[in-house]
């Protein structure tokens, strides 16, 4: 996931000081931008782009920037500098933190008033609604008021409102956060299935396995890109080596430590003999820990 350098094919201004370019040319995404919230900086010079027909990843933790970067690219936030690279609006599909569904209306009656705002054809909308609902285990569920579903229920009932119109980019923030395993299997489904229908499908989550299942992956530490590319790409651009060890180690090297699985991993920066295989887990935590060290005082022991 690279910064951007084509040009759009069309532009549009978004409010604010950002622009919004609304020519596809193969790409939707963000070139240099940031975004200000009073005096804090919340996006810092964010170069992003999503293809059409895959999934990409936002992974950071709170307050890393993935919301905000969300929002611009969903056209819901005008950034304060930089390009935002996104379809017209009727053609994005956006699920907000939150499930985006009116909890008084039934679930279908939730998705006729999606179809409706996106002008759907009734026949078109109930037949794609149909198939939708039923391939995430919804259908008995289509009379049921929607505030009475469960959590992991109103995820999915939300991710198909917002890919019900079959949009051009998918914008979803967090959509499987905090829902059982079954309800996570049948949400990477219709994740798969708008990519697989040519959306551009942009995703934010804080579980890096599933980030793994992306074609790309955008991880954001304090509103800056710490990382990114395909998984393979960022495992293999970690510096250095990782050792386990049972015991939790002293000195220089626990600084470089984190437990996991039951043991100690510990990253060598000048590492040359061989160790454990990294995983985009331990690739992220060596980002991390690589910050931190290009940010401390002159004169730290090498260990």
């Amino acid at each position: 996931m690279s910064a951007g350098t084509g040009h759009s094919a069309g532009t549009g201004h978004a409010a604010g000081t950002g622009h919004a370019a609304t020519g596809g040319d193969g790409w939707w995404g963000t070139q240099e931008v940031s975004v200000r919230y009073g005096q804090r900086l919340a996006l810092d010079h964010v170069s992003f782009r999503a293809e059409p027909g895959q999934v990409s990843a936002v992974v950071g933790g709170d307050g890393a920037g993935r919301t905000t970067l969300l929002r611009c690219l969903a056209g819901a936030l005008a950034p304060s500098s930089g390009e935002v690279r996104r379809p017209a609006a009727p053609r994005i599909g956006y699920l907000s933190a939150g499930s985006g569904i009116y909890p008084d209306l039934s679930v279908t009656e939730n998705l006729e008033f999606r179809a409706t705002v996106y002008r759907l054809p009734p026949a078109q909308a109930r037949e794609r609604a149909a198939e939708l609902l039923d391939r995430a285990g919804l259908a008995a569920a289509a009379g049921r008021l929607a505030g009475r579903l469960s959590g992991g229920m109103r995820q999915k009932l939300g991710v198909i409102a917002a890919m019900l119109h079959r949009p051009d980019l998918l914008v979803l923030d967090e959509p499987t956060t905090g829902v059982d395993p079954v309800s996570r299997a049948d949400l990477w489904w219709l994740i798969a299935r708008a990519a697989a229908d040519g959306a551009a499908v942009v995703l934010a989550t804080s579980y890096l396995d599933e980030a793994e299942r992306a074609y790309d992956v955008l991880v954001l530490d304090a509103g800056a890109e710490l990382a990114s590319g395909t998984p393979e790409q960022i495992v293999a651009a970690m510096p250095g080596t990782l050792q386990v060890c049972d015991q939790q180690p002293e000195g220089d090297a626990a600084r470089r430590a984190w437990r996991r699985e039951g043991h100690w991993r510990v990253w060598d920066p000048y590492g040359t003999v061989a160790g454990v295989q990294p995983d985009l887990q331990d690739a992220v935590t060596v980002a991390i820990l690589a910050r931190e060290a290009a940010h401390a005082p002159a004169g730290g022991e090498r260990g």
